[in-house]
């Protein structure tokens, strides 16, 4: 039997809000029906602990494939998302409800993001983070430059920081607007856990800006080369960055969260 026919009792009997569960129970079967799961190297990502897992954003619909993998391996996701969708109705209402942590961007409170989710690590829970911010802009969809919000967070809290490259969502839903979910035919949700990235030399200047941007460019090519393992194909030396308009070169280190 594959993990995602497991029943929920079994693939992850943690607690979790009342809801979380419910909505999980309702919808693992769902998503067994109308998509197909490609889920690979499941063993490397931490069954308890504290935990930051970070990947390549590509739909509106990869949060949905990626929070079913967690689940399904034992982790309650809690999730960087941008602080609009809280203004939302029911999207609004269901992140409140399951603990997911809104990012302010572009104010000078997108920090306080960060001090949630370290708390939220010291209860040993999993936070996901998108470390683009927002759905990829780049032509052939590889990952573009990183926010290094995600790599500050690791550098502070000693938490691993556990890569995943997924391909697949977009043909459910393509683009960055809002779009009907394309089912059929049935799409394949690939994941991929790679090993956690080594920031272990960075810990000592963990408060220098540059160990931040040394780190977030180790996470952004540890998720490019998994993409690229789950595409056949490697991914480019550049990275497309929103501002520029166009790829350019990888070690450019995004803008501060």
């Amino acid at each position: 039997m594959t993990r995602a026919a497991l029943p929920l009792s079994r693939a992850n009997p943690t607690p979790a809000e009342p809801l979380f569960r419910v909505l999980a129970q309702l919808l693992g079967p769902v998503l067994r029906v109308v998509t197909r799961q490609d889920w690979r190297g499941g063993e490397k990502l931490p069954r308890t602990g504290a935990v930051i897992v970070v990947t390549n954003h590509i739909s509106n619909f990869d949060p949905v494939a990626l929070g079913h993998f967690l689940i399904w391996h034992g982790r309650w996701p809690r999730a960087l998302a941008k602080s609009e969708l809280w203004h939302l109705p029911v999207v609004g209402w269901l992140a409140r409800s399951l603990a997911q942590i809104p990012v302010e961007r572009r104010t000078p409170r997108a920090r306080e993001s960060l001090a949630a989710a370290a708390d939220a690590l010291a209860r040993g829970e999993c936070v996901v983070i998108y470390p683009e911010g927002t759905i990829t802009a780049d032509p052939e969809g590889w990952p573009m430059t990183g926010h290094p919000g995600a790599a500050r967070l690791a550098l502070q809290t000693g938490a691993p920081v556990v890569p995943i490259g997924q391909w697949g969502a977009h043909q459910v839903m393509a683009g960055r607007g809002a779009s009907v979910p394309r089912l059929l035919p049935r799409s394949t949700m690939q994941v991929l856990v790679g090993d956690p990235v080594d920031l272990g030399d960075l810990y000592d200047a963990s408060e220098s800006p540059t160990a931040a941007a040394e780190g977030s460019m180790r996470i952004m090519d540890a998720i490019s080369a998994l993409v690229g393992e789950l595409r056949g194909r490697t991914p480019p030396a550049d990275r497309y960055d929103r501002r520029a308009g166009k790829r350019i070169p990888r070690d450019w280190a995004g803008e501060v969260v």
